[in-house]
């Protein structure tokens, strides 16, 4: 039972960096009806901003809630950069193409964003530079509560509660819902479209570069090529809470960390990245629209 409750602890520290990938698929999805493969990249690119703010302040030797919050700044400043600059350079002008060109220029920018790393950053593994000691707050034997799932949780329902704030109380937050609800009528009202889907690719890889500083936190080696399987398994996790829906996507991260740490503690490590593809294929077939998505009648 101890152990159950352990990994009950490291499945949740887990889901919650799943949850804030899943939320930038999901927020993108919801406006523009598209799956931005190259959001996971964001992610990437926003560990090496936070990597290399540490190398050059020298925060690499300084583990601290300031050196968090220092790192959290250049990752979400880092990708929302980024993200902004794919929305106006690569996505805007197909704005009407047919879905399939958007879909191609997406994979298109998601290679491009790992190649390039490559070449910039080295194709070898670096280090993250430690964030904060990892130290045991509580201890119940087998049960271990340690100091970095905590902040992770912390830091998630900060980015969590202020996310919903945005889109709940604030006007930009109501053009978000109008643009998701109906694009021409929104712009008919006033909306600035462009601004607000500019708006949810800033937002969205915010929270992308947010996980990329918890994961190297948590697991502190970082690559060109980090983000592949993390995307998907964000991904998954959207499409199992119900893609458009934000509660869904933190239900399906949640679900998805909880799953992957469970079969890794009762089965075998060598099919926790098999789970996500086993998953979405069962999503898929029996229940497509997710746990907390809506079914939707498509007119032809």
């Amino acid at each position: 039972m101890q152990d159950f409750v352990q990994h009950l602890i490291n499945g949740t520290s887990l889901g919650s960096i799943y949850a804030l990938i899943a939320l930038g698929y999901t927020m993108v999805y919801g406006i523009l009806q598209l799956i931005n493969f190259a959001h996971s990249d964001v992610y990437m690119m926003g560990a090496f901003s936070a990597y290399y703010l540490a190398m050059f302040m020298g925060l690499q030797n300084s583990p601290g809630v300031a050196t968090l919050a220092s790192l959290l700044a250049a990752a979400m400043i880092g990708c929302s950069l980024l993200g902004l600059a794919i929305e106006r350079f690569a996505y805007r002008p197909l704005r009407k193409a047919p879905k399939l060109n958007i879909l191609i220029t997406a994979i298109g920018v998601s290679l491009l964003l790992q190649y390039s790393a490559q070449i910039i950053f080295g194709a070898d593994p670096k280090v993250f530079p430690k964030v904060l000691e990892d130290s045991v707050l509580i201890d119940f034997g087998a049960v271990q509560l340690k100091s970095l799932d905590v902040a992770v949780l912390i830091v998630t329902v900060i980015m969590m509660l202020a996310l919903n704030f945005l889109i709940f109380k604030t006007k930009i937050g109501k053009a978000m819902r109008a643009v998701s609800q109906n694009m021409t009528v929104a712009s008919m009202m006033g909306v600035n479209v462009d601004r607000v889907i500019s708006f949810t690719f800033v937002v969205g890889s915010s929270l992308a570069g947010v996980g990329a500083v918890l994961v190297g936190m948590k697991y502190p080696k970082i690559d060109p090529l980090m983000g592949t399987f993390i995307g998907i398994k964000g991904f998954v996790a959207a499409v199992l809470g119900g893609i458009g829906s934000l509660p869904g996507a933190v239900l399906g991260g949640l679900l998805m960390g909880l799953s992957e740490e469970m079969v890794v503690a009762y089965l075998s490590s060598t099919y926790r990245d098999a789970l996500a593809f086993g998953l979405l294929i069962i999503i898929l077939i029996f229940r497509p629209s997710g746990l907390l998505g809506k079914k939707g009648v498509e007119k032809v």
